[in-house]
């Protein structure tokens, strides 16, 4: 990817340390772009910055860089240079997965469950049940897959079969990197228990609720120290979490590090969506360097042919035939929209907000908050008029010019709101939506309604609500993980290098039923063809000689 522009905190900080080293002159001026390179790149994704022979000499000779052993502001290993506190989360990450991988503890189990949860193939490999073995055998597995593999109902049929063994005695946790995700993850558990229970199969020691692995970890309030560490360990056998590849470098080196010694890992994710916001491409990293202890599932159960071949032909960069498809009279629910992106989702809210105004009480909500989950706009950026405020906006104008009048009062029956931050008091999450609709016993109240995990309606005042906003259009990078029977993409108006291949493939792949994409041919090839490159060494540490 192109080289990101510098921030004023990167340019002061890099003047900070070019002000405390020992190079005087263009030698400085020289080390002071290195490390705001390195600054930048951090912002960007990366974890480490890859330096030329005479870089590398230059950073060496300032006095502030070493190799890890003391302590200094950078650390280099090779040609990489790091920022300390990175360059030790890296280590000791790759230090204990390898000391994991290099330490496999099988597990019993029995055969006849095995065959119950996983019925015989009828031809090819059955990739669920090689990563239910997998498990059984090692201390530390990724099971990656696209969307819809099943991912999470494997996981509950491993847990079967690991406590089946263990007569129900193991202590397990479920999580997720966001909120809203684990709430999803407690969802699939849920209904893949209920699989279960129709096969006579034993959910004792199976957990039922997910968290958050900030609140698995537990935080501590204006400390980046969590309370569980390697001195203070989770007293867990095994530690599931889903959406791994949201999760960064820090995070993972410091939940790997509160694992109690001897307990088990599983990381479930699909390493082609989008990495996480902050630093690392570590899922990604972990299935590249250790192909034993990964299980790629194959086999998707909720998309269609089409959805599949075209999200396919975006993941392997093959432009053409996804335009081909896009713009073809076949298949029908692979369209590029040519019209305006306000009057098409705006045609499809004004249905729904005549049901809204048709409703009286909660059983008709919960069919207000499927029909509004049935379709979502996704926007790669959040500014401009094709990003979500721009979007949301227009919306809200179409809707408001049929006699909605979403601008009167800032709280309207029908406005879906997004939580923006997390309130665990109320149990909300960012990334968490709500439906602002009528109290039925007081129909002059407006409360905004969520859906919990047991699929109850819990009805909130706004004025309880911390951070939220308007949610018609939401950010690719919030919809990950989610899924809508439509998708309407909407892709800037001219190429921006944040626009890439992994988001395409990330908002394609929300869809269900049918995917549509507002854009021009100029600006998907360039999506297609943008890769996100993220500079880091972990990789390279991971594996048999990795350290």
């Amino acid at each position: 990817m192109q080289q990101e522009k510098s921030s004023l905190l990167d340019d002061e900080f890099a003047k900070f340390l070019a002000g405390r080293s020992v190079l005087s002159g263009s030698a400085r001026e020289e080390f002071q772009g290195i490390v705001c390179r390195l600054s930048t790149g951090l912002g960007a994704g990366d974890s480490c910055l890859l330096l030329t022979d005479a870089e590398q000499e230059l950073v060496l000779s300032s006095g502030l860089a070493g190799d890890g052993t003391s302590v200094t502001p950078l650390c280099m290993t090779g040609n990489l240079l790091y920022l300390q506190r990175i360059f030790h989360y890296e280590q000791r990450l790759a230090e204990q997965i390898n000391e994991m991988v290099s330490r496999d503890v099988p597990l019993a189990y029995e055969e006849s469950l095995l065959n119950l949860l996983f019925e015989p193939s009828q031809g090819g490999t059955d990739w669920q049940r090689m990563a239910a073995v997998q498990a059984l055998k090692k201390r530390f597995l990724v099971i990656s897959g696209g969307p819809g593999t099943g991912k999470t109902t494997v996981v509950v049929s491993i847990l079967a079969l690991l406590q089946g063994g263990a007569g129900g005695e193991l202590k397990v946790a479920l999580a997720a990197p966001t909120g809203k995700a684990a709430m999803r993850l407690q969802e699939s558990v849920g209904s893949a228990m209920e699989r279960l229970r129709e096969r006579g199969v034993s959910e004792a020691g199976i957990p039922e609720k997910a968290s958050t692995i900030h609140r698995l970890l537990g935080v501590k309030q204006y400390s980046p120290v969590f309370r569980h560490t390697a001195a203070a360990p989770l007293a867990y056998d095994l530690v599931v979490i889903d959406e791994a590849s949201m999760v960064d470098l820090a995070l993972m080196s410091k939940l790997v590090d509160a694992l109690r010694p001897g307990s088990r890992l599983i990381l479930l994710g699909d390493r082609d969506q989008l990495a996480s916001v902050e630093s690392g491409t570590v899922l990604s990293d972990m299935v590249q360097s250790l192909p034993e202890n990964t299980v790629e599932l194959r086999r998707s159960y909720r998309f269609d042919g089409a959805i599949r071949e075209f999200s396919a032909a975006v993941n392997r960069g093959d432009s053409g035939a996804a335009w081909s498809m896009l713009t073809a009279a076949e298949p029908p629910n692979i369209t590029r929209l040519s019209g305006d992106v306000a009057s098409c989702g705006g045609a499809i809210y004004h249905d729904y907000m005549k049901a809204v105004a048709a409703a009286s009480g909660v059983e008709d909500y919960q069919q207000l908050f499927d029909r509004f989950n049935a379709f979502k706009i996704l926007c790669a950026v959040r500014h401009g008029p094709a990003g979500v405020f721009g979007v949301n906006a227009a919306v809200e104008q179409y809707l408001t010019e049929r006699g909605h009048n979403c601008f009167e009062e800032k709280w309207y029956p029908g406005r879906p709101v997004m939580v923006t931050r997390n309130d665990y008091g109320l149990e909300l999450y960012n990334g968490d939506v709500g439906l602002c609709l009528p109290d039925p016993g007081n129909p002059e109240l407006l409360k905004v309604w969520f859906r919990r995990p047991d699929g109850q309606l819990q009805g909130l005042l706004p004025a309880r609500l911390g951070g939220c906003e308007t949610v018609y259009a939401l950010t690719i990078h919030k919809s990950q993980g989610a899924e809508f029977g439509e998708v309407l993409v909407v892709l800037p108006e001219k190429r921006a290098a944040l626009v890439s291949r992994e988001l395409l493939y990330t908002a394609v792949t929300r869809a269900r039923k049918s995917v549509m994409i507002k854009t021009s041919r100029e600006v998907f090839d360039s999506a297609v063809a943008e890769r996100v490159r993220r500079s880091s060494g972990l990789a390279g540490l991971l594996g048999a000689d990795g350290l």
